[in-house]
């Protein structure tokens, strides 16, 4: 299916096609409510104060199918692949999985089979505020495709599972995976999630990803966004966490997708959680990244630990906004939040939003945000010491990112993440 009129003419005629094609009359409720929210307020502008930096409107004039071309994709099965990474891997393709998967422990399941599942409805959808997030709404009114991953009760996997997305760009695209992650109590999995794009056409990948950590579980997400210029990536990721669990979120940006969004919420609803997030975002050319950090502490005795640091070049644009809300009932919070900026172009511009709304007495909170250029003076010093340029420029941009970096607990992807910095800086200076 494929533009004629607008976008949101479009996605409302798709919707009235299918909104009669499901049995689930729970489904069929989740979706009619998200579809009302989206018609509420339509795609966001820069009059909603959490879009006011971004403006997505020149990212949805194209004309978008809504169906992936039927190029095959077989292969590139193995696109995406990770040197050294001893991981189960699980290929995506236009957000379809087409094989079967077995990893002791863990249930992998496509969405269309799922949401066939009762139990499935205490998760889908379930704590998204679809009024507020009008492109989560619209996920969850349309998304087809995706998978569930579960976690059985005790399981631990003995290796991460790697999910690469493959879409096919042979012509512009619009396309919505779902993602729902289920780590049942005392288990413990980690997810790496990376790109592959077949073809220069305009795609648009509008991402929903709900994540539930149980009593006692432990959740470990890294997300790779390493896409060639065609892409505009729109993520909105929401965790829920109960008592006594880990959450650990990881997210790096290169030089490359012309427009990415992430929206990353987290309600700590239990007490003695702890919460992580590292990002990264090396920008170029002129790319615009924009993360949207949440963090809700609702109950007492949790922890959070917030770092995000970003390195622009060219006429690149960043935005930061990061928002910790502490609840009256979460009495003994630890929560903490920094964003720093290194420009490399005096055409660079960031704009940095750390939040931070207290309605508890007996807490310890801190937050900042830190916007410099680089260091000339470093970058003499170490061409005098007979460096070379490149060289000497990946040892302070590598210094400044090793707070984020030095972070990753898997050392595969670590050294790649590291070597595609020092790639992005060679193609950029040399």
């Amino acid at each position: 299916m494929t533009t004629t009129t607008s976008l949101y003419d479009q996605f409302t005629a798709l919707y009235n096609e299918r909104k009669g094609l499901n049995g689930n009359d729970w489904l069929q409720n989740l979706r009619r409510e998200a579809f009302e929210a989206f018609k509420a307020k339509g795609f966001p502008t820069t009059k909603h104060e959490e879009w006011r930096f971004t403006n997505v409107a020149p990212f949805l004039k194209e004309d978008y199918s809504l169906a992936p071309a039927a190029a095959s994709l077989h292969e590139h099965k193995n696109a995406g692949t990770i040197p050294g990474l001893d991981a189960y891997e699980i290929v995506l393709k236009n957000g379809l999985l087409n094989e079967d998967i077995n990893i002791p422990g863990i249930k992998i399941t496509p969405f269309r089979s799922a949401v066939k599942e009762p139990a499935i409805r205490q998760y889908l959808g379930k704590h998204i505020e679809v009024q507020k997030n009008g492109f989560a709404a619209l996920n969850t009114a349309l998304f087809e495709n995706g998978i569930v991953i579960e976690a059985a009760q005790n399981a631990a996997t003995d290796k991460p599972i790697h999910i690469t997305h493959v879409y096919n760009a042979q012509e512009p695209f619009f396309v919505q995976p779902r993602i729902l992650i289920i780590a049942n109590r005392s288990s413990r999995i980690e997810i790496i999630e990376s790109i592959f794009i077949k073809g220069g056409q305009p795609l648009f990948v509008n991402t929903v990803t709900e994540c539930y950590v149980a009593e006692n579980a432990r959740v470990d997400q890294y997300h790779l966004q390493t896409t060639p210029d065609n892409a505009h990536l729109v993520n909105f990721t929401q965790v829920e966490q109960k008592a006594d669990s880990l959450y650990n979120n990881f997210i790096y940006t290169l030089p490359g997708a012309t427009l990415v969004r992430n929206n990353l919420h987290l309600n700590l609803d239990g007490s003695n959680t702890e919460s992580h997030l590292y990002g990264l975002y090396l920008t170029g050319g002129s790319q615009l990244v924009d993360n949207h950090t949440l963090v809700n502490h609702m109950k007492p005795h949790c922890l959070s630990n917030e770092l995000y640091k970003g390195v622009l070049m060219d006429q690149s644009r960043a935005v930061f906004n990061g928002k910790i809300f502490v609840q009256q009932d979460a009495q003994k919070t630890n929560a903490f939040q920094q964003n720093n900026n290194m420009l490399l172009s005096d055409k660079a511009v960031v704009d940095s939003k750390p939040q931070l709304e207290i309605f508890a007495d007996d807490v310890k909170c801190s937050h900042g945000s830190t916007v410099g250029s680089f260091n000339n003076e470093a970058l003499f010093y170490l061409k005098a010491r007979g460096i070379g340029e490149t060289a000497a420029r990946n040892l302070l941009v590598n210094a400044f990112a090793f707070d984020v970096t030095n972070k990753i607990q898997i050392p595969a992807v670590r050294e790649y993440v590291e070597k595609l910095i020092a790639h992005k800086m060679a193609e950029t200076y040399d």
